[in-house]
């Protein structure tokens, strides 16, 4: 399992997980497509925002290794802002290729990329 060497570890003063320490040895968490609903409440929302900041921060607009991100945090942007990078993806390899889907991310988090603009 690849470790996303300056990639935060959690967002800053919360217990909101964005990297794992080390692999499952029940097995590798799958990532799924998770709905995301109005109600959600704002730390939740701060989370979402903080990991997609650390994951253009760290990654840009190159496909990457899922590695040791943490499955439930990608879950929440799969399917949306994240997307496969590869046609073969497998949810449950820590090898597998994962992608911003830039249009998608910037609608969704638009302050994120507001300081490029």
């Amino acid at each position: 399992m690849l470790k996303h060497r300056g990639f935060p570890g959690r967002l800053p003063g919360t217990d909101f997980q964005f990297v794992i320490r080390r692999a499952n040895p029940k097995g590798i968490t799958r990532i799924i497509a998770r709905e995301r609903f109005r109600d959600r409440s704002p730390a939740d929302r701060r989370a979402d925002a903080g990991f997609m900041a650390a994951l253009w921060d760290h990654f840009g607009e190159e496909p990457f290794e899922r590695g040791n991100l943490d499955a439930g945090r990608l879950s929440w942007l799969f399917g949306r802002e994240v997307i496969p990078a590869e046609e073969d993806f497998d949810p449950e390899s820590y090898e597998a290729l994962l992608k911003i889907d830039v249009a998608r991310a910037r609608a969704a988090f638009p302050d994120v990329f507001e300081a490029e603009d």
